[in-house]
């Protein structure tokens, strides 16, 4: 039985930092050969991709993000991060990790990720 769970969100202002975890338990799957991502909701949008990383640590981001968020993970611990800086209020979200069971990690699409946290929320006033 596999778990997301994520952790670290809050409420910061604007300019402020945040940094998310992700722990992942239970897998079945080899946690570093399999792509990871980083997604995002706001009531009534659509869940948006924000960042992945691949097996190779190949990173992917947002435009909105890019150059404030980081995406990383940790394979020994079977954790991914998000890191978020310079933090805007249109950031404001519910934050969400997501898991592969393989590590084709070249599309946003949500159908293609297998496994999903619960969400943190994030909120930037």
């Amino acid at each position: 039985h596999v778990q997301l769970v994520e952790s670290g969100g809050g409420s910061v202002q604007a300019g402020g930092s945040l940094r998310l975890s992700c722990a992942v338990s239970g897998v079945t799957f080899t946690y570093s050969r399999n792509c990871m991502g980083w997604f995002r909701q706001t009531p009534g949008r659509e869940r948006e991709g924000v960042a992945r990383i691949g097996s190779n640590g190949l990173t992917t981001y947002a435009g909105s993000v890019k150059g404030r968020f980081t995406i990383s993970r940790d394979n020994a611990k079977n954790t991914l991060y998000l890191q978020m800086n310079s933090l805007k209020p249109e950031d404001t979200a519910m934050y969400y990790c997501a898991a592969k069971r393989s590590g084709y990690c070249y599309t946003w699409s949500l159908s293609s990720f297998d496994y999903w946290g619960q969400g943190t929320q994030v909120t930037v006033s």
